[in-house]
Parts: C-alpha cells; sequence; structure tokens
C-alpha cells in the first residue's frame, strides 16, 4: 500500500510539474518571449500534452519563435484535435477547408469545425453559421441552425456573430427565430448539434 501510494504522489508531483511548464510557456508565449515559451512547451507536446500540442502548432502556423512551417503546425494541431483541443479542431477543419497543406476536403472540414462547435468554440462556431447560412461545403440550408450557432458564437466572444445573427433575424419569421433561440438556449458544450 505504501508502494501504491509513493507511486501516486510521484505521478502526481510529475503531473503539476508538466502543469506548471505549460503555464510558463504559455505566459512567455502570450508575453512574446517566444525562445523560452518553446523552450517550455516544446518537452511538453512532444509527451504528449495536448495544450502544449496546440499551442506548439499555433507557434509554427504563425511563425512565432520558429520558422512558419504549415506542416508541422498541421501535424501538432492534428495531435491536439485528436485528444479534443477544441481551437486544434477548428484549425484542422480550417486547413481543410482552405486545402493549406492537406488536400482541400470540405467534408473533413466539416466534420472537424462540428466537433469544435459541439465543445462550444466560437470560431467553429460561427464557421458552421456561415456554412448553413449559405448552403456551403454541403451543408444544407437553414437559417433556424445558423442562427443558433451564431447567437452561440456571440454569447462566446465571437465578434461578427451577433451582428450576422441580428442580419439574418430580419429575414426570419417570429417561429424561426423562436425556434433558433430555443435550440440555443437548451444547447451545452459537448451535445451534438442539430
Amino acid at each position: 500500500m505504501k508502494k501504491q501510494i509513493a507511486a501516486m504522489l510521484f505521478a502526481l508531483g510529475l503531473h503539476g510539474a508538466a502543469f506548471a511548464g505549460f503555464a510558463e510557456g504559455a505566459l512567455a508565449y502570450r508575453e512574446h518571449n517566444y525562445a523560452l515559451a518553446l523552450k517550455e512547451i516544446a518537452p511538453l507536446a512532444r509527451a504528449g500534452n495536448a495544450d502544449a500540442q496546440q499551442l506548439l502548432g499555433l507557434m509554427y502556423y504563425t511563425g512565432s519563435g520558429v520558422q512558419r512551417d504549415y506542416r508541422q503546425a498541421f501535424e501538432w494541431h492534428y495531435k491536439a484535435a485528436l485528444q479534443g483541443v477544441p481551437a486544434a479542431e477548428y484549425v484542422i477543419g480550417a486547413m481543410y477547408y482552405t486545402g493549406n497543406t492537406v488536400p482541400q476536403d470540405q467534408k473533413l472540414a466539416v466534420s472537424w469545425f462540428r466537433k469544435a462547435a459541439e465543445h462550444g468554440q466560437a470560431d467553429a462556431q460561427y464557421a458552421l453559421g456561415l456554412m448553413y447560412r449559405y448552403h456551403v461545403a454541403g451543408v444544407p440550408e437553414s437559417p433556424v441552425i445558423a442562427y443558433m450557432l451564431w447567437n452561440l458564437a456571440a454569447a462566446n466572444g465571437h465578434r461578427n456573430a451577433g451582428e450576422q445573427r441580428d442580419e439574418l433575424a430580419r429575414r426570419m419569421n417570429e417561429q424561426q427565430i423562436d425556434e433558433a433561440q430555443s435550440l440555443s438556449r437548451n444547447w451545452r458544450p459537448g451535445m451534438a448539434l442539430p
């Protein structure tokens, strides 16, 4: 029993150290100290830390502290996306949508956007709203779902979503607006989207 407790404490200590390294790396990134961010984040990303993988992917995507490399950006974001990091899911969707580094695949783009949106990621909710509004990428046109998604994105801080939602509302009838508001009111992160 003592060995099990010692092993648990050791594991918790390592996890705490890994979290501290990520926090230091994320703070360094926000302060534009990319060399320190890379030093803290890269080992954690290689060890499988999803948040570190997403941040390292962002560094490669923007060329912050490393040479811009979209292939590396995709690989690190993909690893994080497979672990359910919403920001990484959104980036993977965007890269498939535009064909940046990977073959353009709108079906995969929609799938990744949907995963991120279902996790509450505002940019993905906004992008999916555009797809439902304008019947893009094989997504059926639905002003009700577009409104719902933009309402959620606006609530999550997306700066253009509220404007898009309000413009769309001028073209909708009262029943459609009520339905869209009910859908957004009853939706929670982690729930499937309609």
